[in-house]
């Protein structure tokens, strides 16, 4: 039986909260392996939302062990946050169900103000972070400075580390206008929460490769989705970690061979959230009904999304980038009732078509899409679970969105509910 990663193939937000937590039934184990609590998801679980950022979607699960990767950087105290939430609501969160990687990099309070500083400062050039400290925790990560999980249970070990880090965060906050960070402070909250983190955490490399070995299924949660790749996306408005699915691997961590299928999340429109282009972007009144009906709202910061027509030379892309095998078609539903739906299969760029999306952030913001219309319907689609249950002209729009993007369709999902999914083919089956 394969394990599966499931990513997003589109700028994030395509529901990938929903598709985990459905297929964790199939999974006895769920990773979460990078992104922080910038990444927000949704689930509905008989009528009831979950919200959630850091925890993996198999929390809701029963029985299912969940596990936060070394390549996720984690707030500390929103992650106590969150599972006094979660456990408040009557979600059994424990020591037992959940694992945090020891070696997961920290973010602090400088992290978040660092951020949100450096979004000032950059005026009508920001580029629409959450203001939460993801991209300078990252940048602390790769530049051998930041504290970690396991630093937490060091004392000396930890003023030490905090030491060498504030000489470079005050640095910063000083050049930038802003008031430093106070030691003792810092180290007191530190001390604090730590009793509150600390007995999740483990050597979770050691869990994953006994899970492989005694053939347990492994379900790996990414976050933001393949267009906001630090690499591979549109660079800079971009988050700060790899997005695709080779990074599951690393950021599990896992041997590279234990992925055998890639799930690829897409929306049956586009959203994007924060600065940036956006091709198929809708400034009109479909782009706005668009948003009404999807509730295209960011789970973390409530942010307004950006909506367009689907982008298929984007998912295209994504597919080929991330050896994605299939993909989850979610939120079907908020296409009912339109007379005609366009999708753009090419982009023009001063007057020749490209069928990729260009790497320079100028030709980025110059393309504009090449639409192709598709039938509507009028029938209603939400809470389908079967493809009887769908009108001929959906499926139509669905067949003719596998020819473009080069990937067969695995997954539907026709509403928030955890039930309304109409199964194609079981990605654990492969």
């Amino acid at each position: 039986m394969a394990n599966v990663a499931v990513v997003g193939a589109q700028w994030g937000d395509e529901g990938k909260g929903k598709i985990v937590d459905w297929l964790s039934a199939r999974a006895e184990v769920v990773v979460r392996f990078q992104g922080g609590h910038n990444a927000g998801h949704t689930l509905v679980i008989d009528g009831v939302e979950y919200k959630m950022s850091l925890l993996p979607s198999g929390v809701l699960r029963p029985g299912k062990l969940s596990i936060i990767g070394s390549g996720v950087v984690v707030d500390p105290w929103a992650l106590a946050e969150e599972i006094g939430a979660m456990r408040a609501r009557g979600v059994d969160v424990t020591p037992q169900n959940l694992k945090l990687a020891e070696n997961a990099a920290l973010i602090l309070p400088s992290h978040g103000a660092l951020d949100r500083a450096r979004e000032e400062m950059s005026g009508e050039k920001r580029i629409g972070t959450t203001g939460r400290g993801i991209g300078p925790a990252y940048e602390d990560k790769v530049g051998r400075r930041a504290l970690r999980v396991c630093d937490l249970a060091d004392r000396k070990a930890l003023e030490g580390r905090i030491d060498q880090l504030l000489l470079h965060h005050n640095a910063l906050l000083r050049g930038l206008g802003k008031p430093e960070v106070d030691r003792a402070e810092l180290l007191s909250a530190l001390l604090a929460v730590a009793p509150k983190i600390l007995p999740y955490a483990d050597s979770v490399w050691r869990l994953l490769d006994e899970a492989r070995r005694t053939g347990k299924r492994i379900l790996f949660e990414g976050a933001q989705g393949a267009m906001l790749d630090v690499d591979h996306g549109t660079y800079p408005y971009v988050t700060s970690s790899n997005t695709l699915a080779g990074q599951a691997a690393a950021g599990a961590p896992v041997a590279l061979g234990a992925i055998g299928y890639v799930l690829g999340i897409t929306k049956a429109y586009t959203t994007r959230v924060g600065s940036g282009p956006f091709p198929t972007e809708l400034l009109d009144e479909t782009g706005r009904l668009l948003g009404e009906r999807g509730r295209e709202f960011g789970v973390v910061t409530g942010r307004r999304r950006r909506c367009g027509w689907f982008d298929a030379v984007a998912v295209r892309q994504a597919i080929k980038l991330g050896g994605i095998d299939g993909i989850a078609l979610t939120k079907l539903d908020v296409l009912d009732g339109f007379g005609e739906i366009k999708f753009c299969t090419a982009y023009r760029l001063r007057g020749e078509l490209l069928d990729h999306f260009p790497a320079s952030a100028s030709a980025e913001a110059e393309i504009q899409p090449v639409y192709e219309t598709a039938e509507g319907w009028r029938e209603s689609t939400r809470g389908a679970r079967s493809w009887a249950g769908l009108p001929a002209t959906a499926i139509k729009y669905i067949r003719r969105l596998e020819e473009v993007i080069g990937a067969p369709v695995a997954l539907l999902s026709t509403s928030p509910e955890r039930d309304d999914t109409v199964l194609v083919r079981d990605p654990f089956a492969d």
